[in-house]
């Protein structure tokens, strides 16, 4: 049985990271970075969806890469989020992920042209053979994506020695429990949706990744500690709270993102820039949202951590 143990914890969604002009800021990627080391979590999961990597060229991406690399200094397990819109990018960023020593490379299918299963097979297939020494997971956000991992294609994916899990960001909580049935302790699945963390972990989820852990990570390490410990009622409660505070990062006329880096400058005294278009920027009026998500957080850890 493979030991997986460095994937099972909580895993921060990289945050995309710009200068002033809106190109890749490195300081910004090792700062953000070393900020996640000092926090205490497993790991990072780098240019995903957090990290607005769909609007992000190839050579952006590696910058972002290296970076990372650089500054975790080996103290995190990286997770590469290495899929373009064409399996060529894809193997090129699987190759370098590689070359830098990441933990794993991960995958979402394909998007715009509806393919069969068999060609988003080849697709995983073909980038995993890219990094042929690095573990694979494969990306399910149907929401997103426009297809959804089925349990037919989880088989064939498994005959892929190195897969090792799933990154399950599907909204029901039963398709985690499903794909661990199928795939025993020897896969790690993943809970995405941050709103569900404590209902992914109970039903069988080992690792978490999400893209509001990194305004408030040591909120998701104390919902991880309440579920360990199996004080449950604790547990919903601060999910319930973390949810609202969810909500509120939502609520803004610009993106999430832009929301939740305002936040990280006001609380943590991170600059990382805005978004990239056409993800939309935040307006003057969104920062009282920004401050009142800042606050909410604040008061939050004062009461659960202290």
């Amino acid at each position: 049985m493979r030991d997986l143990s460095k994937y099972k914890g909580v895993i921060p969604a990289f945050y995309a990271c710009y200068d002033e002009e809106g190109n890749i800021s490195s300081q910004g990627v090792q700062a953000l970075t070393r900020y996640f080391a000092k926090k205490g979590v497993k790991g990072l999961y780098v240019n995903g969806s957090s990290g607005e990597c769909i609007y992000q060229s190839v050579e952006d991406r590696k910058i972002v890469l290296e970076n990372v690399m650089k500054a975790a200094e080996g103290k995190l397990t990286i997770i590469a989020h290495v899929a373009c819109n064409n399996t060529k990018d894809s193997m090129e960023l699987a190759r370098h992920a590689e070359s830098l020593g990441v933990d794993a490379i991960a995958a979402i299918p394909p998007i715009y042209f509806r393919l069969p299963e068999h060609a988003i097979a080849k697709y995983w297939n073909d980038i995993s053979s890219a990094a042929p020494d690095t573990d694979f997971v494969i990306y399910n956000i149907p929401q997103l994506a426009g297809v959804a991992l089925t349990m037919g294609l989880f088989e064939e994916m498994r005959k892929n020695p190195k897969v090792i899990g799933v990154k399950n960001s599907s909204m029901p909580v039963q398709d985690i429990q499903m794909f661990k049935q199928a795939a025993g302790d020897d896969y790690v699945i993943f809970n995405g949706p941050d709103e569900q963390f404590i209902g992914g972990l109970a039903i069988g989820a080992e690792g978490a990744i999400g893209g509001t852990y990194g305004a408030m990570p040591e909120l998701f390490l104390k919902l991880e500690d309440y579920v360990k410990s199996q004080e449950l009622i604790k547990a919903r409660e601060l999910q319930y709270e973390v949810n609202e505070i969810i909500y509120k990062l939502c609520s803004a006329h610009g993106n999430m993102y832009g929301v939740i880096k305002e936040v990280l400058k006001i609380n943590e005294g991170l600059e990382l820039g805005g978004v990239r278009a056409p993800l939309p920027s935040l307006k003057e009026s969104d920062m009282v949202i920004v401050r009142e998500a800042a606050e909410m957080i604040r008061n939050v850890k004062e009461k659960y951590i202290g």
